[in-house]
């Protein structure tokens, strides 16, 4: 009984797709590879297993319990990868050195990570995203953020935020008040984890007065509009916040010309769980769940790590997350159209395998019975199966 039990058994953390949710998830998967393209990115494929030194190149050690990890037969350590910016920066700075800039690049994945699993998330799950490299612009910030926005709508989403900050501005307001890097390491990794307890506790352990200990306080709810990115120059006290707060108010301007600025919100207080992000950063939140959809960043040193200095942007989507918002908000999924159930009495099966043949050419989807049945057999195998209509051949 152990025996078979363990046969039915998956590892932890990994999931099957049933016939249904495969279909919708490879749907979704096919929009976005879709818009992409149709934004002038350029797909690209890395192997599942990398170097565990590339994948934790520049980052911190910290990672490597949550990767799985193995070694090749001349004992190097390998992991499954765990995200997917990091090893198209690998790609870019090695394959792709003397490809023209800016590289756009996009992707369709399954990623690895040994956490504790939670709804929308296991320990592999999907993503589809982009990175553009070579450009250190905010209008090259935008485009990512304005294509996240599309990626949403065309997935089927309508009713999400995306929640805009930026790393410098975070860093500027801790610099000013010339706290050790421990401290720093402190706070970030409570605004990380939205512990405002752990924050809050931090900060009134510090020797600091007390009118720099409500600024620091301040962090974690510098969220609104433009109105509040305006008032948040008070608090700006050195160069480091306010070239920050300038590059945020640019992006801005620049999605109002792409239309999406009803989607946009600042929140200041945002710094994304990988160390490599150096300014813009977002992440896109809907109703009913409780973790982001979608985030990325502006990384403009993770490609230099790997030798070849480049400014760089992108994000990623989380596929099982989307379909999990879809199913909460009661949304239409899309998916794969299953058009024509063919049935057939017996002796008509050379007909039957004509008639499929021809269907198929005009670019229907059919299943073709692989026995002849009478027609209430063939309706009710049309219906269970979900095919829109059944041709039968009596």
């Amino acid at each position: 009984m152990d025996k078979e039990r363990l046969t039915l058994e998956i590892p932890y953390g990994m999931r099957d797709f049933l016939p249904t949710e495969a279909a919708e998830k490879r749907a979704i998967e096919a929009e976005l590879a879709a818009l992409f393209a149709e934004w002038g990115y350029d797909e690209v494929v890395t192997p599942t297993i990398e170097y565990l030194d590339n994948l934790t190149l520049g980052a911190s050690r910290a990672l490597e319990p949550h990767l799985f990890k193995l070694f090749d037969k001349d004992n190097r350590t390998l992991a499954l990868r765990h995200e997917m910016t990091t090893p198209i920066a690998r790609l870019a700075a090695s394959r792709l050195r003397d490809y023209p800039q800016p590289l756009k690049l996009s992707y369709v994945s399954s990623v690895f990570r040994y956490e504790q699993t939670q709804a929308g998330r296991q320990c592999e799950f999907h993503q589809a995203g982009v990175e553009l490299m070579g450009s250190a612009t905010a209008f090259a910030d935008a485009e990512v953020i304005a294509l996240a926005i599309q990626g949403l709508l065309r997935a089927g989403l309508s009713d999400f935020t995306i929640c805009l900050g930026q790393v410098e501005f975070v860093s500027g307001i801790m610099n000013q008040y010339q706290l050790t890097d421990e401290t720093k390491q402190t706070l970030q990794t409570a605004l990380e984890k939205h512990d405002l307890v752990s924050f809050d506790r931090a900060i009134a352990s510090l020797d600091l007065p007390e009118k720099a200990k409500k600024t620091l306080g301040y962090l974690p709810v510098l969220n609104g509009g433009a109105e509040m990115l305006k008032k948040s120059y008070t608090l700006a006290l050195n160069e480091q916040s306010r070239r920050a707060l300038d590059n945020l108010a640019e992006i801005y301007r620049l999605l109002q010309s792409y239309g999406v600025e009803q989607y946009v919100r600042f929140d200041l207080g945002i710094i994304r769980d990988f160390s490599y992000y150096t300014g813009m950063v977002f992440e896109a939140y809907t109703p009913g769940l409780g973790f982001p959809l979608a985030g990325g960043g502006r990384y403009d040193h993770l490609l230099s790590d790997f030798g070849s200095a480049c400014p760089a942007t992108g994000f990623a989507i989380g596929i099982e997350r989307i379909l999990l918002a879809l199913t909460r908000q009661g949304l239409e999924k899309p998916d794969q159209p299953k058009d024509i159930y063919l049935g057939y009495a017996p002796g008509r099966e050379h007909d039957a395998i004509q008639k499929a043949q021809e269907l198929r050419a005009g670019g229907k989807v059919v299943e073709l019975a692989l026995l002849c049945q009478t027609e209430d057999d063939a309706r009710a195998m049309q219906q269970t199966k979900g095919y829109a209509s059944l041709v039968y051949l009596a």
